[in-house]
């Protein structure tokens, strides 16, 4: 075990885990926040998408020792109201159907957005890699352009 010190939305948290432990597990388990979802362990899927110093990535995946000290942004960090502009498109396209990957889908187009404010089809399909067993993909697209639009 290891005490370590995290920034997550802005907030300061010491934790003392094992420093190899997945960030995912530490911030759902750990530090209470539920938003990140588990879908595959691997990094392969995105549902846990969260965002270390504005860039995606995949938490299931990255230790926590390898976040100590880096602004860590979650699903519950976007906006305390969901009045971020991507989750207002997304609410607005009514993006979810059962809603298990959105989390990870909306952190990904945020740090999309965050880098191309207008982004193409193609910036956005080579960006969003994140796996919907639901298949919502269409939606998902039409979401990001409209908040590429109201950005």
């Amino acid at each position: 075990m290891a005490t370590i010190q995290l920034t997550v939305n802005r907030k300061a948290y010491e934790v003392d885990v094992d420093p190899q432990m997945p960030l995912l597990w530490v911030l759902r388990d750990v530090i209470g926040l539920t938003g990140t979802k588990f879908g595959c362990g691997i990094a392969q899927c995105g549902a846990c998408t969260v965002h270390i110093d504005d860039a995606a990535v995949r938490s299931c995946a990255i230790p926590v020792e390898s976040a100590a000290n880096q602004s860590i942004t979650t699903i519950e960090g976007l906006s305390a109201d969901g009045s971020h502009p991507v989750q207002r498109a997304w609410e607005q396209i009514d993006v979810p159907q059962c809603g298990y990957c959105q989390a990870g889908q909306i952190m990904t187009a945020v740090a999309l957005l965050k880098k191309n404010p207008n982004p193409t089809d193609e910036a956005i399909n080579e960006s969003m890699t994140n796996i919907c067993r639901c298949g919502t993909y269409n939606r998902i697209k039409k979401a990001i352009k409209l908040a590429a639009e109201g950005a």
